[in-house]
């Protein structure tokens, strides 16, 4: 089992900044993708960013440019900083590791941009 926990969240002003963190524990694997996904009321749950253990990332459109996606492999921490945030990122902010054909869950940690 793997456990993730996010922090970071909170209410900031549209061109405001935040920076999530998500910490796994348990029995990570070495080799894996971690990543940052969304939820928007009334919307599908979708990927905003994720990182390969080598460093290879991947951002979904809407973000490119202003959100940055990290990791430190030694701590089995991943971060999503996010710059210039508008109201339409708002979302429970969910992190996950993806190590096939383990996926694992965080619980998520709410982002509101206000306008």
């Amino acid at each position: 089992q793997v456990q993730l926990v996010e922090s970071g969240g909170g209410l900031v002003q549209a061109g405001g900044s935040l920076r999530l963190s998500c910490a796994a524990s348990g029995r990570v694997s070495g080799f894996n993708i971690m990543g940052w996904y969304r939820q928007a009321p009334g919307k599908q749950r979708e990927v905003v960013a994720t990182m390969t253990t080598g460093g290879s990332t991947n951002y979904a459109d809407s973000v490119k440019g202003r959100f940055t996606i990290s990791r430190d492999n030694a701590k089995n921490t991943v971060y999503l900083q996010m710059n210039s945030l508008k109201p339409e990122d708002t979302a429970v902010y969910y992190c996950n590791e993806n190590s096939p054909p383990r996926l694992y869950w965080g619980q998520g940690t709410q982002v509101t941009v206000s306008s």
